[in-house]
């Protein structure tokens, strides 16, 4: 209870703050209109990539401007007094975050099934919901560095999340990538998201589904681990 209390608390000071609303919302849509324009791609193949794009974007864009928020507010002082553990503070910033990601994940699902596009919605949902959780882990782990100005960190961010997007599949499928390419598409969490949105809209998938459930996973245990270790070491050089 205590950590979905910090979530609602998150997402109510949050969710309509500028770069929120520029990484989380119109980001992904610029993207996805300049890649679509005068291109002749089946919807399915866009519409995947326009999913696995604001899934990444939106759980990565709350996470990461928490910390520095609150510290420069000075709101992170009562926090920490509160009987409540650093590990419960991150895990409501991670619920707030993976909540305003799966929300703005359903409008591109919506307008796919509006326009007739079928998709494997269960498939696609529960990837969504584990990949938002390991987006919004990543997220958490940008803000480690301590700083209390969220300019820095969605710099920091910035630099991490659009050389992801490149090398995802999203705009270049995995098997039309040279073999370094795809050795880099490994170690990217987003990968295995776009992999499943185009199994789940029709289209072959790189990886086996359950191998990409299984990475993201893995992600997601990895990122969680060590944000949590790196925010117990540098939270209190915030105050």
């Amino acid at each position: 209870m205590k950590c979905l209390a910090i979530a609602k608390k998150d997402i109510i000071m949050y969710y309509s703050k500028g770069p929120v609303v520029i990484f989380g919302i119109l980001l992904p849509l610029f993207l996805f209109l300049a890649f679509w324009i005068g291109r002749n791609l089946p919807m399915q193949f866009l519409m995947a990539g326009l999913v696995s794009m604001t899934a990444f974007f939106s759980s990565t864009s709350v996470s990461p401007a928490i910390a520095p928020w609150e510290g420069q507010m000075k709101t992170l002082e009562r926090l920490i007094a509160c009987p409540i553990t650093i590990k419960t503070i991150l895990l409501g910033d991670i619920v707030a975050s993976l909540i305003f990601g799966v929300i703005l994940s359903l409008i591109p699902i919506a307008i796919s099934l509006a326009f007739g596009i079928t998709a494997n919605i269960f498939e696609l949902l529960l990837a969504i919901l584990i990949s938002s959780f390991c987006f919004s882990c990543l997220g958490l782990l940008f803000s480690a560095y301590p700083t209390n100005l969220p300019s820095t960190v969605m710099m920091i961010s910035s630099l991490i999340r659009f050389p992801l997007i490149f090398i995802s599949g999203i705009f270049i499928p995995l098997s039309d990538l040279p073999s370094v390419g795809k050795l880099i598409a490994i170690f990217s969490p987003l990968t295995y998201l776009t992999d499943i949105a185009r199994d789940s809209f029709g289209l072959k998938p790189y990886f086996p589904v359950y191998l990409d459930f299984t990475a993201i996973l893995i992600f997601s245990a990895i990122f969680l681990v060590a944000s949590i270790r790196l925010h117990n070491y540098s939270l209190l050089k915030r105050l």
